[in-house]
């Protein structure tokens, strides 16, 4: 339903194609992880670890990123470059703060590696507002993670508020910095047609293989 609310994309608000494709990336990625999962577990009897857990109900960056959001990356990330930029400050300001700077070098490595990813996807040349993205990102939850500290328990907002406003700036800093360069000079025209010619091939596959098995 989402891939074809683009074929009238003229007739929407910008700023509604952006909302709808932020609902279109998480679910296309729900979807091919799931997948994945599914195929690990009926040919090898593997049960992988999900990759989303329910985003949606985030209650702080911290939670979204860390718990929530894509853990693949995320562990690949905590161990290649949180953990040892971690120890590195350990050494250097001590264990109390050391988690600030590994966090800021965990999303300067995330906001380069999806910049390579979009140069690859479009072939332009890269505006950085991807990078900005996960730098904003990178000193929100280390401003966040300071407040907690520092402000404990006593000045803890409700869950109901802080996961409204979690959700509500994520989805606005991604329409704002993040999915404009997908939408820019046809990437995601372009990403639609490999869906297509994909499900083409596996449909043709698919007829292919029942016509020899009947």
């Amino acid at each position: 339903m989402l891939l074809r609310a683009y074929d009238h994309g003229d007739r929407f608000h910008p700023n509604l194609i952006l909302l709808i494709y932020c609902c279109h990336q998480y679910l296309a990625l729900d979807l091919i992880l799931s997948s994945i999962q599914a195929t690990a577990r009926a040919a090898f009897g593997m049960e992988l670890e999900p990759q989303f857990r329910e985003p949606y109900l985030s209650s702080s960056l911290q939670d979204f990123w860390g718990k929530r959001w894509n853990l693949m990356v995320t562990n690949i990330v905590r161990l290649t470059i949180y953990e040892p930029v971690h120890n590195a400050a350990s050494a250097a300001i001590g264990r109390e703060w050391a988690a600030l700077p590994a966090v800021m070098a965990s999303f300067l490595a995330s906001g380069l590696m999806h910049e390579l990813m979009f140069f690859y996807m479009g072939r332009v040349k890269p505006t950085w507002k991807v990078m900005w993205f996960f730098v904003l990102h990178g000193a929100c939850l280390v401003i966040e993670v300071v407040m907690k500290r520092k402000c404990g328990a006593k000045w803890r907002l409700p869950r109901v508020l802080t996961g409204l406003m979690t959700v509500t700036f994520v989805m606005v800093t991604a329409s704002w910095l993040f999915f404009p360069q997908l939408l820019r000079d046809g990437v995601v025209k372009k990403a639609l047609k490999e869906y297509a010619a994909a499900g083409a091939f596996l449909k043709n596959d698919g007829r292919a293989v029942m016509s020899r098995i009947l």
